[in-house]
Protein backbone atom coordinates (compact mmCIF):
# COMPACT_ATOMS: atom_id res chain seq x y z
CA UNK A 1 0.00 0.00 0.00
CA UNK A 2 2.66 2.71 1.21
CA UNK A 3 4.34 1.93 -2.35
CA UNK A 4 1.13 2.81 -4.18
CA UNK A 5 0.97 5.70 -2.73
CA UNK A 6 3.99 6.86 -2.73
CA UNK A 7 3.37 6.13 -6.69
CA UNK A 8 1.03 7.87 -6.78
CA UNK A 9 2.96 10.71 -5.55
CA UNK A 10 5.17 10.61 -7.71
CA UNK A 11 3.01 10.89 -11.02
CA UNK A 12 1.28 13.49 -9.60
CA UNK A 13 4.60 15.63 -9.23
CA UNK A 14 5.53 14.42 -12.65
CA UNK A 15 2.38 14.97 -14.54
CA UNK A 16 2.38 19.04 -12.61
CA UNK A 17 5.95 19.44 -13.36
CA UNK A 18 5.79 18.92 -17.18
CA UNK A 19 2.63 21.57 -17.37
CA UNK A 20 4.97 23.66 -15.75
CA UNK A 21 8.03 23.34 -18.43
CA UNK A 22 5.39 23.54 -21.20
CA UNK A 23 4.21 26.59 -19.63
CA UNK A 24 7.92 28.19 -19.57
CA UNK A 25 8.78 26.73 -22.84
CA UNK A 26 5.58 28.66 -24.48
CA UNK A 27 5.97 31.90 -22.97
CA UNK A 28 8.66 34.70 -23.19
CA UNK A 29 9.07 36.46 -19.38
CA UNK A 30 11.88 34.83 -18.64
CA UNK A 31 13.99 37.62 -17.70
CA UNK A 32 13.33 41.17 -16.99
CA UNK A 33 16.28 43.20 -19.07
CA UNK A 34 17.32 46.56 -18.91
CA UNK A 35 19.47 48.29 -21.61
CA UNK A 36 21.14 51.49 -19.29
CA UNK A 37 21.60 51.31 -15.95
CA UNK A 38 19.16 50.18 -13.57
CA UNK A 39 18.41 54.20 -12.10
CA UNK A 40 18.18 55.14 -15.88
CA UNK A 41 15.58 52.17 -16.40
CA UNK A 42 13.53 53.11 -13.50
CA UNK A 43 13.19 56.79 -14.37
CA UNK A 44 12.21 56.00 -18.21
CA UNK A 45 10.08 53.75 -17.04
CA UNK A 46 11.40 51.82 -19.87
CA UNK A 47 12.31 47.75 -19.47
CA UNK A 48 12.74 44.66 -21.36
CA UNK A 49 11.40 41.02 -21.19
CA UNK A 50 13.78 38.36 -23.03
CA UNK A 51 12.57 34.74 -23.68
CA UNK A 52 13.35 31.80 -25.62
CA UNK A 53 10.84 33.02 -28.47
CA UNK A 54 10.78 36.71 -28.41
CA UNK A 55 12.44 39.88 -27.19
CA UNK A 56 9.72 42.36 -25.96
CA UNK A 57 9.87 46.15 -24.42
CA UNK A 58 7.58 47.11 -21.11
CA UNK A 59 6.84 50.76 -21.50
CA UNK A 60 3.81 52.95 -19.86
CA UNK A 61 1.12 51.43 -22.16
CA UNK A 62 3.13 49.69 -24.48
CA UNK A 63 4.35 46.19 -24.86
CA UNK A 64 5.84 44.94 -28.06
CA UNK A 65 7.34 42.14 -28.81
CA UNK A 66 10.36 41.03 -31.28
CA UNK A 67 9.75 37.84 -32.37
CA UNK A 68 13.46 35.53 -32.76
CA UNK A 69 12.81 34.05 -36.17
CA UNK A 70 16.17 34.40 -37.86
CA UNK A 71 18.12 30.86 -36.59
CA UNK A 72 21.58 31.88 -37.90
CA UNK A 73 22.19 35.24 -35.92
CA UNK A 74 20.40 33.37 -32.79
CA UNK A 75 23.47 33.18 -29.47
CA UNK A 76 23.96 29.39 -29.39
CA UNK A 77 23.01 29.74 -25.95
CA UNK A 78 19.16 30.58 -26.63
CA UNK A 79 18.90 27.65 -29.64
CA UNK A 80 20.75 25.30 -26.78
CA UNK A 81 17.91 26.18 -24.31
CA UNK A 82 14.90 25.91 -27.10
CA UNK A 83 16.35 22.80 -27.63
CA UNK A 84 16.91 21.57 -24.29
CA UNK A 85 13.20 22.74 -22.86
CA UNK A 86 11.54 21.07 -26.74
CA UNK A 87 12.94 17.78 -26.06
CA UNK A 88 11.91 18.18 -22.06
CA UNK A 89 8.10 18.74 -23.75
CA UNK A 90 8.25 15.99 -25.90
CA UNK A 91 9.72 13.51 -23.51
CA UNK A 92 6.88 13.84 -21.19
CA UNK A 93 4.68 12.75 -23.48
CA UNK A 94 5.79 8.51 -23.64
CA UNK A 95 6.44 9.27 -20.21
CA UNK A 96 3.51 10.27 -18.96
CA UNK A 97 1.50 7.65 -21.05
CA UNK A 98 4.11 5.15 -19.58
CA UNK A 99 3.00 5.98 -15.58
CA UNK A 100 -0.80 6.19 -17.02
CA UNK A 101 -0.49 2.61 -17.89
CA UNK A 102 0.82 1.98 -14.17
CA UNK A 103 -1.47 3.45 -12.43
CA UNK A 104 -3.24 0.96 -9.97
CA UNK A 105 -6.57 2.00 -11.18
CA UNK A 106 -5.53 0.75 -14.96
CA UNK A 107 -5.85 -2.87 -15.92
CA UNK A 108 -4.24 -4.10 -18.96
CA UNK A 109 -5.61 -7.86 -18.80
CA UNK A 110 -3.41 -10.64 -16.68
CA UNK A 111 -0.30 -8.52 -17.03
CA UNK A 112 2.33 -9.65 -14.92
CA UNK A 113 3.69 -7.29 -12.37
CA UNK A 114 7.23 -7.12 -13.78
CA UNK A 115 6.23 -6.05 -16.82
CA UNK A 116 4.38 -3.27 -15.48
CA UNK A 117 7.13 -2.63 -12.90
CA UNK A 118 10.21 -2.72 -16.15
CA UNK A 119 7.57 0.11 -17.93
CA UNK A 120 7.06 2.22 -14.74
CA UNK A 121 11.20 2.31 -14.17
CA UNK A 122 11.62 3.48 -17.47
CA UNK A 123 8.80 6.18 -17.11
CA UNK A 124 10.60 7.23 -13.91
CA UNK A 125 14.13 7.81 -15.93
CA UNK A 126 12.56 9.19 -18.65
CA UNK A 127 10.48 11.99 -16.06
CA UNK A 128 14.52 12.73 -14.72
CA UNK A 129 15.94 12.99 -18.02
CA UNK A 130 13.59 15.95 -18.81
CA UNK A 131 13.98 17.35 -15.40
CA UNK A 132 17.52 17.62 -15.86
CA UNK A 133 17.01 18.73 -19.38
CA UNK A 134 14.71 21.98 -18.01
CA UNK A 135 17.11 21.90 -14.92
CA UNK A 136 20.25 22.91 -17.31
CA UNK A 137 17.89 25.30 -19.95
CA UNK A 138 16.68 26.98 -17.26
CA UNK A 139 20.00 27.85 -15.31
CA UNK A 140 22.04 28.19 -18.69
CA UNK A 141 19.49 30.78 -20.02
CA UNK A 142 19.60 33.58 -17.18
CA UNK A 143 23.06 32.98 -17.07
CA UNK A 144 24.24 34.28 -20.14
CA UNK A 145 21.64 36.54 -20.92
CA UNK A 146 24.02 38.61 -17.66
CA UNK A 147 26.83 38.45 -19.88
CA UNK A 148 24.87 40.63 -22.44
CA UNK A 149 22.79 42.53 -20.80
CA UNK A 150 21.83 43.94 -17.47
CA UNK A 151 19.34 41.31 -15.58
CA UNK A 152 16.69 43.53 -13.18
CA UNK A 153 14.76 40.85 -11.97
CA UNK A 154 13.70 36.75 -13.31
CA UNK A 155 9.69 36.28 -15.11
CA UNK A 156 7.42 34.01 -14.34
CA UNK A 157 8.50 31.99 -17.16
CA UNK A 158 11.87 31.25 -15.63
CA UNK A 159 10.64 30.62 -11.98
CA UNK A 160 7.42 28.22 -13.52
CA UNK A 161 10.40 26.39 -15.15
CA UNK A 162 12.27 26.14 -12.17
CA UNK A 163 9.43 24.91 -10.32
CA UNK A 164 8.20 22.09 -12.42
CA UNK A 165 12.16 20.72 -13.06
CA UNK A 166 11.79 20.92 -9.31
CA UNK A 167 8.66 18.68 -9.06
CA UNK A 168 9.58 16.36 -12.29
CA UNK A 169 13.47 15.53 -10.73
CA UNK A 170 11.30 14.62 -7.37
CA UNK A 171 8.30 12.08 -9.10
CA UNK A 172 10.84 10.69 -11.03
CA UNK A 173 12.96 9.83 -8.88
CA UNK A 174 9.92 8.73 -6.09
CA UNK A 175 8.74 6.48 -9.18
CA UNK A 176 12.17 5.07 -9.62
CA UNK A 177 13.04 4.80 -6.53
CA UNK A 178 10.25 3.71 -4.19
CA UNK A 179 7.99 1.72 -6.17
CA UNK A 180 9.03 -1.78 -4.57
CA UNK A 181 10.05 -4.97 -6.23
CA UNK A 182 9.10 -6.02 -9.70
CA UNK A 183 7.20 -9.53 -8.31
CA UNK A 184 5.30 -7.49 -6.33
CA UNK A 185 4.24 -4.34 -8.28
CA UNK A 186 0.23 -4.07 -9.61
CA UNK A 187 -0.97 -6.65 -7.44
CA UNK A 188 -3.96 -6.96 -5.45
CA UNK A 189 -3.49 -6.40 -2.32
CA UNK A 190 -6.48 -8.19 -0.62
CA UNK A 191 -7.48 -11.45 -1.43
CA UNK A 192 -10.63 -13.79 -0.45
CA UNK A 193 -11.54 -16.58 0.94
CA UNK A 194 -13.50 -19.04 -1.52
CA UNK A 195 -15.06 -20.81 1.52
CA UNK A 196 -16.06 -17.92 3.83
CA UNK A 197 -19.85 -17.34 5.36
CA UNK A 198 -19.19 -13.61 3.50
CA UNK A 199 -18.31 -13.71 -0.01
CA UNK A 200 -16.99 -10.03 0.57
CA UNK A 201 -15.24 -10.62 3.36
CA UNK A 202 -11.33 -10.29 3.41
CA UNK A 203 -9.88 -13.27 4.89
CA UNK A 204 -5.95 -11.72 4.73
CA UNK A 205 -4.09 -9.04 3.54
CA UNK A 206 -0.42 -8.48 1.66
CA UNK A 207 1.90 -5.75 2.85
Amino acid sequence: MVATCLHLVGFACSFVGWIGLIVATATNDWVVTCGYTITTCRKMDELGSKGLWADCVMATGLYHCKPLVDILILPGYVQACRALMIAASVLGIPAIFLLVTVLPCIRMGHEPGAAKYRRSQLGGILIILLAMCGVVATIWFPVCAHRETTIMSFGYSLYTGWIGSALCLFGGCVVVCCSGDAQSFGENRFYYASGSSSPTHAKSAHV
